[in-house]
């Protein structure tokens, strides 16, 4: 007869026993049970919305003084775009005076290093008061600064402007040569706004140019009443596509608005300075254009001009990258 201790040890259960299943699982278990517990990995804090802003004088604030300097619609925009509890990072890259090419060129690559949310691109009036006005040469480098945001993800803010003849006013067959060429930049603008998908605003409105409580004593950008108006509109445009969280800006000026007198100063102070610097570069192209403009009158062709300046658009609207859809001046 065997014994036990014969038999010596039993072998080992095969690795399908459902026992050795059991036993292993209870020992791991016992040790899930051992170890001590682990915090969950703390989930990364909120992030500020970025904003930055792209432009000339407008983007700049001029025409908005505070503390020895220039605020603009921009920054009171600023302040109402993000969510209040983790607040807005905002960047204003503008430059008084800036063409596209400069805001191509200097700004968009700072920008893109900011990393914006939002950025507003507002430019092009400086490139029509330039003897080398050149649309086609303007709605590529806008087109490419336009792209280089969007393709990152950055939501767009573009706005078409009013011309600076009529703002400032003057002659006729001076005003008209300078409004083509406004209306020509605008309809570039529309047509990357609905290629970008833009929140785009609409300022070259004749009821916004008549409004002269909006505007400074230089007659080209606005006053703080214009640049608290400009930062709402853009606000509510923002705020129906969810993107505003913040208060609006308020409509009530800080200031009182410049007197006749102060505004007289400035004309034959500064603006005569501005005046000075841009008739440097403009006036020569600017008489030949109305030299033009009254030859033309004179003949009865002055429709050739329209056409000569709707051809040119066409060419630069043509020229933008595929998918951008076309305009036509004065859209």
């Amino acid at each position: 007869m065997t014994t036990e201790a014969d038999r010596g040890a039993l072998p080992a259960a095969p690795a399908h026993d459902p026992a050795t299943y059991q036993g292993q699982a209870h020992a791991q278990a016992l040790e899930r049970d051992q170890e001590p517990d682990r915090a969950p990995e703390a989930a990364a804090p909120p992030r500020a919305l970025r904003y930055a802003a792209l432009g000339d004088s407008l983007t700049a604030g001029i025409g908005d003084p505070v503390d020895g300097g220039w605020r603009g619609w921009a920054a009171l925009l600023g302040a109402g775009v993000g969510d209040p509890g983790t607040g807005v990072r905002f960047h204003n890259f503008a430059v008084s005076g800036a063409l596209t090419r400069d805001v191509e060129e200097q700004q968009t690559p700072a920008a893109l290093a900011f990393a914006p949310d939002l950025a507003s691109v507002v430019v092009g009036v400086n490139d029509t008061l330039r003897r080398a006005f050149d649309i086609q040469d303007l709605a590529l480098r806008l087109d490419r600064v336009c792209g280089a945001l969007a393709a990152r993800g950055t939501v767009l803010l573009t706005t078409c402007l009013p011309d600076p003849g009529s703002m400032l006013g003057l002659p006729a067959p001076l005003a008209m040569p300078l409004a083509r060429r406004q209306r020509a930049v605008n309809a570039v603008v529309h047509a990357l706004a609905a290629r970008y998908d833009t929140v785009h605003l609409h300022m070259a409105e004749a009821s916004w140019v008549a409004d002269r409580s909006l505007w400074s004593a230089d007659r080209l950008h606005p006053a703080e009443r214009g640049h608290r108006m400009i930062a709402a509109r853009f606000h509510g445009l923002l705020a129906e596509r969810g993107l505003a969280l913040g208060p609006e800006p308020s409509l009530v000026a800080d200031q009182t608005p410049p007197s006749r007198a102060a505004t007289l100063r400035w004309l034959a102070t500064s603006g005569t300075g501005w005046v000075a610097r841009r008739c440097r570069d403009l006036l020569p192209e600017l008489l030949r254009l109305a030299g033009d403009e009254v030859t033309h009158w004179a003949r009865g062709t002055g429709a050739r001009l329209d056409l000569h300046a709707e051809l040119a658009l066409s060419r630069a609207l043509a020229a933008l990258s595929p998918g951008t859809p076309l305009a036509r001046m004065g859209e």
